[in-house]
């Protein structure tokens, strides 16, 4: 059995772990609250431009005009992966799950692309990435905590330029999706070519109460200005958008494994609370039992 002073040691161990795991979930708690504000208040946006983004695209496909260069599919030779992860640990599984789908879709798709490379916001991507040697082309590091959208605009300005002089044939992003403070999913989707969403259906024709109907809209300037616009914005939207996501992705992560961390660290110092009463309990029966002996003897 261990001795009343190792025991009194894990005991005090513990009891500063557990201070440090519930301010962690406090703090990540608080922050969480104002990301998940943030992804709500992007969302509405992000599907409006993609509803706009789709009525364009259809018009120009019934024009028969050919598609603008960044919707252009070619043969995928050349690939790039946008992996983001966090900067920090202490988040449960948040990172491991997302570069375990990297490495997954490297060891599936990988073969079939004549070159595959990545570019990581995050250090645990990065350090990732260093570790398995893999080809990276770019490491975006401290974007999280100061979130900007000019952020996400960097980053677009910067895939767009390598898919527009040809360095790269088709762009995908990997990040946490939020979906409650205690689940994220992993989203896996092609930022380039640019693929524009279904159209919404439309709704049925009141006066007639047969067929359907679809809102006719004037664009000012020409339609292919407008799309000449929309596309890189839409573009940047969506790195915005994942940036937000996998931001709030990890402090419910943190906050959850935090939670986990704390409830564990209660449990063993009543183990250990126990553990410690029953030791010296054994040693103040072991004392008294040598009291008496040697009052026996002297007898």
């Amino acid at each position: 059995m261990a001795s009343l002073r190792t025991i009194r040691s894990r005991i005090r161990s513990t009891r500063n772990m557990l201070k440090i795991t519930k301010a962690l979930k406090l703090v990540s708690a608080a922050k969480l609250r104002r990301a998940q504000d943030a992804v709500v208040r992007a969302r509405p946006y992000a599907q409006l431009l993609d509803e706009m983004l789709s009525s364009l695209a259809q018009a120009r496909d019934e024009a028969g005009l050919a598609p603008h260069p960044l919707m252009a599919v070619r043969p995928q030779k050349r690939v790039e992966v946008l992996l983001l992860t966090s900067d920090r640990g202490l988040c449960g599984g948040f990172n491991a799950n997302i570069i375990r789908r990297a490495q997954r879709f490297t060891v599936e798709e990988g073969p079939r692309f004549d070159r595959l490379q990545f570019s990581t916001i995050g250090k645990r991507g990065r350090d990732f990435a260093r570790t398995k040697k893999l080809e990276t082309r770019k490491d975006y590091i401290g974007f999280f905590g100061k979130l900007k959208f000019a952020m996400a605009k960097e980053i677009a300005d910067d895939l767009i330029a390598e898919y527009q002089t040809g360095e790269l044939d088709a762009v995908y992003l990997l990040y946490n999706e939020f979906k409650s403070a205690i689940s994220q999913q992993i989203s896996l989707k092609q930022l380039l070519p640019i693929v524009p969403p279904p159209p919404p259906p439309s709704k049925a024709d009141p006066a007639s109460g047969t067929g359907f109907i679809r809102p006719e809209h004037l664009f000012e300037p020409s339609r292919k200005e407008v799309l000449e616009q929309l596309l890189p914005r839409q573009l940047a939207m969506q790195v915005w958008r994942s940036l937000l996501e996998s931001e709030a992705s990890e402090h419910g992560a943190r906050m959850t494994a935090m939670d986990s961390a704390t409830t564990n660290a209660t449990d063993m110092i009543a183990s250990l609370t126990l553990q410690y009463n029953r030791a010296r309990q054994a040693a103040i029966t072991k004392e008294l039992m040598e009291i008496v002996s040697g009052a026996e003897a002297m007898r």
